[in-house]
């Protein structure tokens, strides 16, 4: 065993014990932790600020793209911002304890499955600073002991962000091992990490495409899938056009380097004359580079619109860019299977006028949210109503979609007999 296992076995061993006393907390000990961490990253800012131009200016220094650089950055407001979230999440229901059923059995024995922290959760993920504390929070809130893993690009942010969140959890009820950070900053420190099963309960990757695949590919430990979107808006025969075209636009365009980001837009042959021009000027409007097939390009003939000729790899691609993919199907079952090929089930939308078509594609789309007459953007825990959330799981077992609190909670069965024997 190397030094960093050593010392990343080490720290989740303090998180297993972290979470034991955590686990059976109230709700109001920990609202009032998270209500110190709050104030304590208002105090701190100037410390943590420090830290980010540091990060900001190496960041620079090897020519990362200006939207990373501005993901990393952190300014006082940004750091209010996240202070306000983590009060928010104070203010969230507490789902632990939670009764998810249960009843008097016919002996007489009294069975409830209630809601339970998951234990210790490592969370994976790459350049933004603010989820070290979404993460922390929800984690905590939800009663279990975090395990921040984070870039090495954001790697001073951390460390101190994490400091002023331990320090401000020294003068309340919860244990500061609550939240730690892993130690290293190389890649040997996120695979000890990913071997520590039966030390950490569970894994999240937050990230691209490459960071997810490789924590599913080589993690011993439970993980649960997030964040990789490939939507499509399906624009059907029977759709108002005005409202298709302001939610392709909407879903590609209004962030686009985000998961619930549109990458791929499928129009109805019988509306592609009609539509495409629209659509393909507001986006053209935008800064969007479509790339598009035959009968795209042969729609923007005439129009200031340039289309680069879509190849098959387009339509697999998550560009999380001003780059939008555009194919003309004959009907609503050629996009279906266009969906089902490339998808990564996250999200798909379609545009309809027609209850019919609109349930169609709901009942074969196999996605964790379908939207109807809706840009793909609303995916996601805010907009869902369910406060933060940890990320948007595309998978099928025990969570899919927007993971607010509930999804961070297991559950077991309480049985209460008066000396029943079986």
């Amino acid at each position: 065993m190397t030094d960093t296992e050593r010392e990343v076995r080490a720290v989740a061993e303090r998180a297993q014990d972290a979470a034991a006393d955590l686990a059976p907390l109230s709700r109001g000990v920990k609202d009032a932790a998270l209500h110190a961490l709050a104030d304590a990253l208002i105090k701190r800012t100037g410390e943590i600020t420090e830290a980010n131009t540091r990060d900001v200016e190496r960041a620079r220094s090897e020519g990362t793209s200006p939207s990373m650089i501005d993901r990393l950055t952190l300014t006082p407001a940004r750091i209010e911002q996240i202070a306000d979230a983590v009060r928010a999440v104070a203010d969230l229901p507490d789902p632990v304890g939670e009764s998810v059923r249960g009843g008097v059995l016919p002996n007489g024995l009294d069975l409830r499955q209630i809601r339970v922290p998951l234990g210790v959760i490592g969370i994976i993920y790459e350049g933004r600073p603010n989820v070290t504390v979404d993460a922390a929070a929800l984690c905590l809130k939800s009663g279990n002991a975090s395990l921040l893993r984070g870039s090495s690009s954001a790697y001073d942010s951390n460390t101190v962000i994490v400091q002023v969140l331990r320090d401000a959890l020294a003068d309340t009820g919860v244990p500061a091992d609550a939240v730690q950070m892993v130690p290293g900053r190389g890649r040997e420190s996120s695979a000890a990490l990913m071997r520590a099963r039966g030390l950490v309960d569970v894994l999240i990757p937050r990230g691209g495409s490459s960071l997810i695949q490789a924590v599913v590919r080589d993690s011993t430990v439970p993980v649960i899938e997030t964040g990789e979107g490939l939507c499509h808006v399906y624009v059907d025969a029977d759709a108002d056009l005005d409202k298709a075209v302001a939610i392709a636009t909407n879903a590609k365009v209004q962030r686009c380097s985000v998961c619930n980001s549109t990458e791929t837009l499928l129009v109805h042959q019988d509306v592609a004359d009609a539509f495409l021009p629209r659509v393909l000027q507001d986006l053209a409007g935008e800064g969007v580079t479509v790339h598009g097939d035959e009968k795209v390009a042969a729609a923007a003939a005439g129009t200031p619109v340039e289309v680069v000729p879509a190849t098959e790899e387009d339509w697999s691609t998550e560009y999380l860019s001003l780059d939008l993919a555009v194919r003309v199907v004959p009907d609503i079952d050629a996009a279906l299977a266009h969906i089902r090929k490339h998808s990564t089930q996250h999200t798909e939308a379609i545009v309809t006028d027609s209850l019919e078509a609109s349930r169609y594609f709901v009942a074969r789309v196999d996605s964790a949210a379908v939207m109807v007459n809706a840009s793909t953007r609303f995916t996601d825990g805010g907009e869902f109503g369910f406060g933060a959330e940890i990320g948007i799981s595309t998978q099928k077992l025990h969570a899919r979609g927007p993971m607010g609190l509930p999804e961070l909670t297991s559950t077991k069965y309480v049985v209460t007999g008066e000396g029943h024997l079986r």
